[in-house]
């Protein structure tokens, strides 16, 4: 509850006036019944009718009142509660984006999903209820009782022998609703993520033929849900008949006690008329209360998996007094770093690494799959922080810069190349959002990307698809590398960026680069020897440590790991060539 409070009482002006209407909503609802009994009482039964159009007038001035108060109801808890569920949204966003990959891999993108909609809409529907009918419903409980001890003492405990009953159920049924509600919404992270997988894996599923498979798997997790979910809502369900028969026979025995008491002169028509009212208000606001508290256990299920987001401590932490300028620009040092990733183990992937690049420098770093390749280069951006030594850029140590000031330096081309919904020019200035359709593309012409954008009938502005996927691999990783070039950084980070392009694309697009990357640091990582052959320095990395620094030629003479992965790529007469 204090999730969903924390973010309400932000709006106190909307939540004032939503405890205004609902007065106004009281106010109609017992303010009608009343008027109804002294119409009979005083006006019909008396055969009098200025009573009837007095009290008529009043009745209509209420209806009027309580018409605008439930306009106001509705729209004060229409507004809080869209704004809520905005801002509960916003903020898990702006915590995911803060997450390292640490913390993705922790809570799982399917889940994380599920809670930015699922978890929000929950709380959103109880909060709704609430506003509309939770604040109201305790008032109006207190009115009629307050009107029923008034009206008739001698029948009122009819209605409060009831109460008792039906607490005692709403609370039963809330506290077996709670761990139903759990297995459910984690049963909803078990279908989102088998259905992500699916649809991300679908050319492999009809390459392989599981189509039938797959089914089947989807199928195991969706009855999972299906069977939680009527469990829960069998149980939700029972309650209604459930009241409705105690209501039933709280209304028989007050009828017949009523009509002993008017048989003998102690009770008028009008007035029973007007109790019959109030009790249905008492004991219909009640199941309006219980419905709410018996929402609450599933809410409470889907705000505590939102809190375990906005309340995750984060790895990589900002520091807003960080450094953000330096004198010189692209000065990397590795020092001593070694790196674990967080987990019970904890073991090193990465020990005692040591090298220094420099502006105007291509670096390249090669080794056999799980050498920590791609891990290693990762800690430049702080993607990961070291578990001990100092990555340095620039002469100070990564953790010391503002994570923007950081990332701006760097120009990082991942292995799996990632674009946008939105047109090319989008994609392209998400390095630099000034760049001008001519810098784009020079972008393009350095990347190999000019050709296959201009053919396109629309250009720049090309519409992608979801990640791009109306293109080739081999396009998709030249964009990714145009963009990074629009952002002219100090750095620049390929981690196997070319392995899906073809030699002659990969041997014109490293010959372009230089022109643009003369002053800046250029690190490569690659699994092709042909890609890096003629970088500055080569750094071979052997699970996890550096087995060798120096040119291809250096290397070739005098590290066997090299000389193996060069010998698998090269002909016998390249590797005499360079002997």
């Amino acid at each position: 509850m204090k999730l969903m409070w924390r973010y309400t009482i932000r709006y106190k002006k909307l939540l004032f006036w939503n405890f205004i209407c609902v007065f106004g909503f009281i106010l109609i609802e017992l303010g009608l019944p009343t008027l109804l009994g002294q119409i009979i009482d005083k006006g019909i039964n008396r055969h009098t009718v200025g009573p009837v159009w007095q009290y008529g007038t009043l009745m209509v001035v209420i209806s009027l009142i309580g018409l605008i108060g439930l306009i106001g109801l509705a729209y004060t808890g229409s507004r809080l509660t869209t704004n809520l569920t905005r801002d509960i949204r916003n903020d898990i966003f702006k915590k995911t984006m803060q997450f390292s990959h640490h913390e993705y891999g922790e809570f799982g993108v399917s889940s994380l999903i599920t809670r930015t909609t699922n978890d929000a809409f929950q709380v959103t529907q109880f909060m709704v209820q609430v506003l509309r009918t939770g604040f109201m419903t305790p008032m109006m409980i207190v009115a009629s009782a307050f009107m029923i001890v008034r009206t008739s003492l001698s029948l009122s405990w009819i209605v409060f022998a009831a109460i008792p009953i039906l607490l005692v159920g709403v609370v039963i049924i809330g506290w077996l609703s709670e761990p139903m509600s759990a297995e459910q919404q984690k049963n909803l992270d078990a279908i989102n993520l088998n259905l992500r997988e699916n649809l991300t894996g679908i050319r492999v599923i009809r390459a392989f033929v599981r189509e039938k498979f797959q089914s089947m798997r989807f199928r195991k997790v969706n009855e999972a849900y299906s069977q939680s979910s009527i469990k829960l809502f069998t149980l939700v369900a029972l309650a209604q008949p459930g009241f409705s028969f105690i209501f039933n026979i709280v209304f028989v025995l007050i009828i017949w006690q009523g009509a002993v008491q008017i048989n003998t002169g102690h009770l008028a028509v009008g007035t029973l008329i007007a109790f019959i009212e109030y009790i249905f208000h008492v004991l219909f606001s009640f199941m309006l209360f219980a419905s709410v508290f018996m929402m609450y256990p599933r809410a409470a299920v889907s705000a505590e998996r939102i809190e375990k987001v906005l309340n995750s401590p984060v790895d990589i932490t900002d520091d807003d007094q960080g450094i953000q300028t330096t004198t010189t620009q692209g000065e990397l040092a590795f020092e001593n770093v070694s790196f674990a990733y967080p987990g019970p183990t904890e073991s090193p992937v990465i020990r005692d690494v040591s090298f220094k690049a420099h502006p105007g420098e291509t670096v390249a770093f090669i080794g056999s799959t799980g050498s920590g390749k791609s891990t290693l280069i990762q800690l430049i951006p702080r993607f990961f922080d070291v578990t001990r030594g100092q990555v340095m850029i620039d002469g100070y140590d990564v953790r010391d810069y503002q994570l923007k000031a950081l990332r701006q330096k760097i120009g990082f081309i991942p292995q799996k190349a990632v674009l946008f919904t939105g047109t090319i020019a989008d994609n392209l200035r998400y390095g630099n959002p000034e760049a001008t359709d001519a810098e784009l593309w020079d972008a393009l012409t350095i990347a190999q990307s000019k050709t296959f954008v201009a053919e396109k009938p629309e250009g720049l502005q090309t519409y992608l698809a979801e990640g791009g996927n109306n293109l080739s691999g081999g396009q998709k990783q030249r964009l990714a590398i145009a963009r990074a070039i629009v952002r002219r950084p100090d750095i620049y980070v390929f981690d196997d960026s070319f392995s899906a392009l073809d030699y002659q694309t990969d041997a014109a697009l490293r010959g372009a680069l230089k022109s643009i990357t003369k002053d800046a640091t250029v690190l490569i990582v690659a699994q092709r020897v042909g890609t890096i052959m003629n970088a500055d320095r080569i750094v071979v990395l052997n699970e996890g440590q550096v087995v060798g620094i120096g040119t291809h030629k250096e290397l070739l003479k005098t590290n066997e790991v090299y000389r193996a992965i060069a010998a698998s790529q090269l002909s016998k007469e390249e590797l005499n060539e360079e002997y």
